[in-house]
């Protein structure tokens, strides 16, 4: 009997800027690539590429770090909470003035050429780290150096060189990403004074690797699909296959908004993990990280429409303790079994579905979860 190669997959999703806290939405999207990540491995080789320092170099990035510089250069940020960095970003993005490309220039050099963090970057990274932690979420290198294998001038002539740049410096303009003659409008990447976009740091990080995969993951909030369309076309014209796995992001008392503006206090990451404490015993780790999962991935899918709620969260906590009771016990399955288990909830790709999976625990009538399972993804 000839066995099957196993895939070569890569996760890529959106990565979240260091510079406001974990909100519902972002926990949301972590989540669901975190089980998406660990219940695939047992099927395929499977790489999580989310690295912090391709995208340091956004304005929305360096632009924080040098307004925290000029108008809060004696903070020590060591001290700060998460929600005391938020709120720094907050007044910064309300403001109008915004300094031009030279002024950022040395932080995007720093970035570049030392692997620099700025120590609020540094701070907020340290946090996530330990909410990482205590979810059991694999940890695919918040603190580290990745830098993306190309760079900017690099990245626009692979680009030019299978026809899908427009180039504009020559004239003084911007650099626009061109799919036009699949019917998708020109976007702008990089502007006409050098300050490029996040999509041209995913173009960055994404162009070198992609040939080397058989399947490749992109999960992204819904606010970016056109943008995540056009990342689709052009990473398909290099052989993989591509998939786009929108996930909504979750609403607060109805609205959605960017948490550049704020609105997410008693809803960051730390405040959730803060109010588990008061459902599950501290040191019940294993509900904690189930019903996290059961909440943002089985209740709240893949929409958009459901805001969200305490009370929801508390009664998932308190199912997930019940099936961890329940799970004692069943007997675990085998590796095989497990693989067969996980393959269910492949529709036609190779990475499994967070959602079916997750929902596949819940449900009146099913049998014990299996404790191999749990502690293989949810865990």
């Amino acid at each position: 009997m000839t066995v099957p190669p196993r895939k070569n997959v890569l996760l890529a999703p959106v990565t979240v800027t260091p510079t406001k806290p974990l909100t519902p939405s972002h926990l949301k999207g972590l989540l669901w690539t975190d089980v998406m990540f660990r219940a695939t491995a047992p099927l395929a080789e499977v790489t999580y590429r989310y690295s912090h320092t391709t995208y340091h170099v956004t304005e929305q990035t360096v632009g924080f770090w040098e307004y925290l510089d000029r108008a809060h250069g004696e903070t020590d940020y060591t001290r700060l909470s998460e929600e005391d960095i938020g709120d720094l970003y907050v007044r910064y993005r309300s403001g109008e003035e915004r300094q031009d490309a030279a002024a950022l220039r040395p932080y995007r050099d720093a970035v570049e050429h030392g692997g620099w963090v700025h120590p609020a970057g540094e701070r907020m990274l340290r946090l996530w780290a330990g909410h990482y932690a205590r979810l059991g979420m694999y940890d695919p290198g918040l603190q580290e150096h990745q830098p993306p294998g190309l760079g900017l001038e690099e990245m626009i002539e692979r680009l030019a060189a299978v026809h899908l740049v427009l180039d504009q410096r020559h004239c003084g303009g911007p650099v626009y990403l061109d799919a036009t003659r699949y019917g998708m409008p020109l976007r702008r990447i990089v502007t006409a004074d050098g300050r490029p976009n996040y999509l041209a740091c995913a173009l960055r990080e994404l162009l070198p690797l992609v040939p080397w995969y058989d399947e490749v993951v992109l999960l992204h909030d819904r606010e970016l699909d056109a943008d995540y369309q056009l990342l689709n076309r052009v990473l398909t014209t290099l052989g993989p296959t591509v998939r786009r796995v929108p996930i909504g992001r979750v609403p607060i008392d109805g609205r959605i908004t960017s948490a550049r503006h704020g609105g997410w206090r008693d809803h960051t990451a730390g405040a959730l993990l803060r109010a588990a404490d008061d459902v599950v015993d501290g040191d019940d780790t294993g509900a904690l990280r189930l019903g996290m999962r059961l909440y943002f991935v089985a209740t709240l899918g893949p929409g958009q429409r459901q805001s969200f709620r305490h009370d929801l969260l508390r009664h998932c906590l308190t199912v997930a303790a019940r099936l961890l009771d329940r799970s004692r016990t069943a007997v675990a399955t085998g590796a095989g079994e497990l693989a067969d288990a996980l393959d269910r909830h492949r529709r036609g790709h190779t990475y499994v579905d967070p959602y079916r999976l997750t929902c596949s625990l819940l449900g009146k009538g099913r049998p014990a979860p299996d404790p191999g399972l749990l502690s293989a993804v949810f865990l």
